[in-house]
């Protein structure tokens, strides 16, 4: 899965807390889901600590086609978000 001598900080499955942006409450997101639901109103929290994809040549390898389509997909998400502001 991830290659031996990847620079990114997340090698290891970590577990994440987040704040739901909409009713605050306490949502896990795992550090490979690319987003999580929170089970209180519904609302979509995007995992925005995926950014190996944008600068590594080997991610798509890395991390699996799967997961680099899901990934690139948050990233375009998030930066449309970012120019509607």
């Amino acid at each position: 899965m991830i290659f031996s001598g990847c620079q990114s900080r997340s090698r290891e499955i970590s577990i994440i807390d987040r704040k739901c942006p909409r009713c605050g409450q306490e949502v896990e997101l795992i550090s490979t889901d690319t987003e999580v639901t929170c089970e209180h109103c519904g609302f979509t929290i995007y995992n925005d600590t995926l950014s190996c994809i944008q600068w590594c040549r080997y991610a798509r390898q890395c991390v699996g086609e799967e997961m680099y389509e899901a990934m690139k997909k948050v990233l375009e998400h998030n930066r449309r978000k970012e120019e509607a502001v």
